[in-house]
């Protein structure tokens, strides 16, 4: 199933490295004419993700006093309600571009994953400024029971929202509507 997956990812980063032709009316004279564009795409070899050991999760995690909205989902790419969340993630990032957010993924894939799902995801979804990795084989009860009031690690995804003192913490997908509200509540 991971070949698969696998090899489904691969062909996705491949056809995404495409030219696109397409033909666009012109009104002036009603000729059409031919335009190339090309979809901008990053490579695997230029993803470098950054690999963080459980320790550096936690002070990750800690309560900042600043003004600015701490985004940080845990996922992996194997996950279908991750993957399933995703998009909405992305859409918020554009659309709060130059406000005080961060947005983090923290990936817990197989760390025999890293160079080959997890960079492919990256480069596919423009998020390899987004995400960290760490190796899951390292979180234990303790450092659950440390840094999350809800969260055992037992199922993903898990998505925290901090701001100062504050703590939102929500296990499970979370529609488009559902993180606008979550993300709303903080202004």
């Amino acid at each position: 199933m991971r070949k698969l997956i696998l090899s489904v990812l691969v062909l996705s980063a491949l056809s995404a490295c495409k030219k696109e032709t397409k033909t666009v009316e012109n009104n002036a004279n009603k000729k059409d004419s031919t335009m190339t564009v090309t979809t901008p795409t990053v490579s695997l070899e230029s993803v470098n993700l950054k690999e963080f050991t459980p320790v550096q999760v936690a002070d990750y995690l800690k309560n900042k006093e600043n003004d600015t909205l701490y985004v940080t989902n845990f996922f992996a790419t194997w996950c279908g309600p991750c993957m399933a969340e995703i998009p909405h993630f992305k859409e918020k990032i554009k659309e709060m571009k130059g406000q005080a957010v961060k947005f983090t993924f923290i990936d817990i894939d197989e760390k025999s994953d890293w160079d080959t799902a997890v960079k492919s995801f990256a480069a596919k979804n423009n998020l390899q400024d987004h995400i960290i990795l760490v190796d899951n084989k390292k979180l234990d009860p303790a450092f659950f029971k440390a840094n999350f009031e809800k969260w055992d690690g037992g199922a993903i995804p898990y998505t925290i929202i901090k701001k100062g003192k504050r703590t939102e913490e929500t296990l499970g997908n979370m529609s488009a509507e559902m993180l606008d509200q979550k993300l709303a509540s903080f202004k």
